[in-house]
């Protein structure tokens, strides 16, 4: 390669938005030489590394659009404390495939502290490491957002805006109060991404006690329905993760220092 078109290949690689390759190629270069690689075996070699490079900071940007908590992941979850839920059964929806495409449901139910809101965080980060788009957020602050929307008339545009998520979690479904505009746009988000887009919820009461939620009877067996339809549930009726962490915590023995005086 001449100097003139070592020189302009750095600009060459921006224009055509390569920033592996242009940060890679002269080492990778030296050495073709130095081995006397074949120039397919060269070109091969800086374009997986660009592809996968390329898949890392797209995972890096979808994390980051997914507002999931932090710190949330499977290992990090105590399995053994809901025997009732499987880790098998969430790794193998964590590779989405059919569920997502068809639009199908996950809920998790239990009392608050039962570990709800990790397991869902921890299978929207493995779904964005597999390539998907997830969105985790409070029931009730996307619903005040979809609210917002629509007292500026443009709760159309916000739902289809939703819809280049894969996956969208709406933790503490619960806590939506029982008002009439408050539960009217959540049973629109559900109606629009009934059997296209996929919703995990999480909710501390079963569904004998959505009325609670809903306050047209009507609208709560539709709720329900669509929800349901197609849809993995998982029960954790177990005593709350945080109380029996901190319980273990105050029944272990203080550790005590004994210093020896003759030392």
């Amino acid at each position: 390669m001449s100097r003139t078109d070592a020189a302009r290949l750095p600009e060459l690689l921006t224009a055509l938005r390569l920033p592996t390759i242009k940060r890679l190629w002269p080492d990778f270069a030296a050495q073709a030489d130095a081995e006397g690689w074949p120039a397919d075996r060269l070109l091969s070699t800086l374009a997986e590394l660009e592809v996968a490079d390329r898949a890392q900071r797209r995972i890096a940007r979808h994390l980051d659009a997914a507002k999931l908590p932090a710190g949330k992941s499977f290992d990090a979850f105590d399995f053994g404390t809901v025997p009732m839920v499987s880790r098998a059964h969430l790794e193998a929806l964590a590779t989405g495939d059919r569920w997502l495409a068809s639009g199908q449901n996950v809920l998790l139910f239990g009392p608050p502290g039962a570990g709800k809101s990790h397991l869902a965080a921890a299978l929207g980060r493995a779904l964005v490491e597999h390539g998907y788009r997830v969105l985790f957020t409070r029931t009730t602050d996307l619903v005040q957002r979809l609210q917002t929307a629509r007292q500026e008339l443009n709760l159309p545009g916000a739902l289809e805006r939703l819809d280049k998520f894969d996956l969208l979690i709406l933790d503490d479904l619960s806590y939506v109060e029982k008002d009439q505009a408050e539960t009217s746009v959540l049973f629109e988000l559900i109606s629009a991404r009934y059997e296209r887009r996929s919703l995990l919820v999480t909710a501390n009461q079963p569904f004998g006690q959505w009325d609670r939620i809903f306050p047209d009877p009507a609208m709560t067996v539709a709720a329900i329905d669509r929800l349901v339809h197609h849809a993995v549930i998982f029960e954790m009726n177990v005593e709350s993760y945080r109380r029996r962490s901190a319980a273990k915590r105050t029944m272990e023995p203080t550790k005590e220092v004994l210093t020896d005086p003759d030392k």
